[in-house]
């Protein structure tokens, strides 16, 4: 293993010039930087991570706490996060907490400590707790907003919005909203937007209840969604989305055309069913990416510099594919409908 002291050597530089020039720090020219780098790489030189903990304090390490890595949305956010930390020079460790808050607490406040800064993720624990928790360390929050705390989160009413607006335009009077979990703020977010288009008027929502954010969830909501004799339904993610059109097809109504459904996040999954799920998209990737940079540039953001609480809103964009159509004619009887099925 290549040590500093020959990189060093090989520049022909002291050996803090050459740990000043690989640590990015200052007072060191920038032919010097340059030189000692491209020798370092020629050399094969990698850093000794437990080593640069004890010499500058810093653990080069980034956290990320995440309700369910099975989730695409946060493994999307996961490959975000990663691909930024590694082309800053960091590593990340990740935890899933199950969906659970107070195994989310524990995790968070365990990492807190062994992390130059944590990225914490659609988290499920009451605000109070995350700001006891977020006070005590450097913490960037996304899919959530919290005062005083640096986030990356999307913009919630303008996607729902625009998918309200689709389903009318297509003459859809009974809109339902299949919800995500209680303790979700994204969820909270949803709501106040539904609560905010529908104003009081005739066109209420049908609001069927908080359900789990996966595949059961749907069919679970589906059942109710007919129930209440709704002709469309937004879903809070698109693994329920996904759930209803299969619980649709599997009682003989047609997706897409007896009922529409619209799913949020636009995960692969969305267009390898038939129908295609219509739905609102998400910068997922983009999201995990300037969560990492508002930690700060590098290994040195373990410093005791606060960090500046910035509050990223993301666009988002409506992806209309088969599952949603005109509102059918109420005489219109349902018929069997091709089957859904993952290519």
């Amino acid at each position: 293993m290549v040590t500093l002291r020959e990189v060093a050597r090989a520049a022909g530089v002291s050996l803090a010039t050459a740990s000043r020039a690989l640590s990015d720090a200052p007072h060191v020219s920038a032919g010097n930087r340059e030189h000692v780098v491209r020798t370092a790489r020629e050399l094969g030189y990698r850093p000794h991570h437990a080593a640069r903990t004890l010499t500058t304090g810093s653990t080069a390490t980034v956290g990320l706490v995440l309700p369910d890595l099975a989730n695409p949305f946060f493994a999307t956010v996961a490959k975000g996060v990663q691909g930024r930390a590694r082309e800053t020079g960091r590593e990340v460790i990740v935890a899933d907490t199950d969906e659970d808050a107070a195994q989310e607490h524990e995790q968070v406040a365990r990492l807190l400590g062994r992390v130059d800064g944590l990225v914490l993720c659609s988290p499920r624990m009451p605000a109070d707790a995350l700001a006891a928790l977020t006070a005590t360390g450097r913490v960037v929050l996304v899919n959530r907003e919290a005062p005083g705390v640096p986030s990356v989160s999307f913009d919630v009413p303008d996607g729902v919005r625009q998918a309200v607006d689709h389903l009318r335009a297509l003459g859809h009077e009974a809109v339902a909203y299949a919800g995500g979990p209680r303790s979700s703020w994204s969820d909270a977010e949803r709501r106040a937007a539904l609560d905010a288009l529908d104003g009081g008027g005739a066109r209420r929502t049908i609001d069927l209840g908080s359900f789990r954010p996966t595949h059961g969830g749907g069919v679970q909501a589906a059942d109710l969604a007919l129930a209440a004799g709704a002709t469309a339904v937004l879903c809070f993610n698109d693994l329920v989305a996904l759930g209803v059109l299969a619980r649709l097809h599997a009682r003989g109504v047609r997706a897409g055309r007896d009922v529409s459904v619209v799913g949020f996040d636009d995960v692969p999954a969305a267009t390898l069913v038939t129908p295609a799920l219509t739905t609102v998209a998400l910068p997922l990737a983009r999201a995990g990416r300037d969560a990492v940079d508002l930690l700060g540039p590098g290994p040195d953001a373990g410093s005791d510099a606060g960090l500046a609480a910035v509050h990223r809103r993301l666009p988002v964009e409506l992806v209309v594919r088969a599952s949603t159509a005109p509102a059918p004619a109420r005489s219109t009887a349902p018929a069997a409908d091709p089957e859904v099925v993952i290519r």
